[in-house]
């Protein structure tokens, strides 16, 4: 999982912005689910990384369908 930046992501159509979120979505369920079962991640800062990339996904799909709307 690399870091997608802000301009990386407004780069990408609606539809690929919500399989993404899809993905990083069970990626993150998967990280939740070793740390509950008391397994090491190999990077601590994975959880926070998929967390904040997946609100900087939501905001620019809500500002492209707001574009959209109006």
């Amino acid at each position: 999982m690399a870091v997608l930046r802000a301009d990386e992501v407004r780069s990408m159509s609606l539809d690929e912005l919500k399989a993404k979120l899809r993905e990083l979505r069970a990626e993150l369920a998967r990280e939740r689910a070793m740390a509950r079962g008391g397994t090491s991640s190999d990077n601590p800062m994975k959880t926070r990384e998929l967390r904040r990339t997946i609100a900087r996904i939501l905001t620019i799909i809500r500002e492209k369908e707001k574009v959209k709307v109006h």
